[in-house]
């Protein structure tokens, strides 16, 4: 395929996408994963995302819960070096278009992957999906973001 016809298939792509998924720009400038990592885990969860950005969270629960989402395709996933967020969700997408959630429950749990590390430039913390995985498997089902029933 060539390079500008590829282009402008990808923002064809992303016009479509922004037109049913309003919320979310799914801009080529390295938001394209995250936005669709999103909308993938909005669609499944019980929470909807807040409209545009928010600084610290993407989304809320229908009982109040702020969770912020990140999205990989590759081996790790970031969490912030300023905050730690109330709730987080971390999915790895596959090329197939499925996911695999790699960690769902308090903020506070998964930040133990990242304590003591000294503040980066970019302001987040690169963490493993393995060592997420292991701290997954720590948090209480109660304290996990519920599937929506309908999934």
């Amino acid at each position: 395929m060539e390079i500008h016809q590829a282009v402008k298939n990808m923002l064809q792509i992303v016009e479509e996408l922004h037109k049913s998924y309003p919320k979310k720009k799914f801009t080529l400038d390295g938001r394209l994963v995250g936005d669709l990592g999103e909308i993938l885990v909005e669609e499944d969860y019980d929470l909807e995302l807040y409209e545009g950005l928010e600084k610290h969270h993407d989304g809320e629960t229908s009982d109040g819960r702020r969770v912020q989402i990140k999205t990989t395709m590759k081996s790790s996933l970031t969490f912030p070096v300023d905050h730690i967020p109330h709730y987080y969700i971390g999915i790895k997408v596959h090329s197939n278009g499925t996911y695999t959630e790699i960690f769902n429950g308090p903020g506070s749990v998964a930040w133990n992957a990242v304590k003591g590390r000294k503040p980066t430039k970019t302001n987040l913390h690169s963490v493993t999906l393995s060592a997420l995985k292991k701290l997954n498997a720590e948090v209480p089902e109660n304290e996990r973001i519920p599937k929506r029933a309908n999934k």
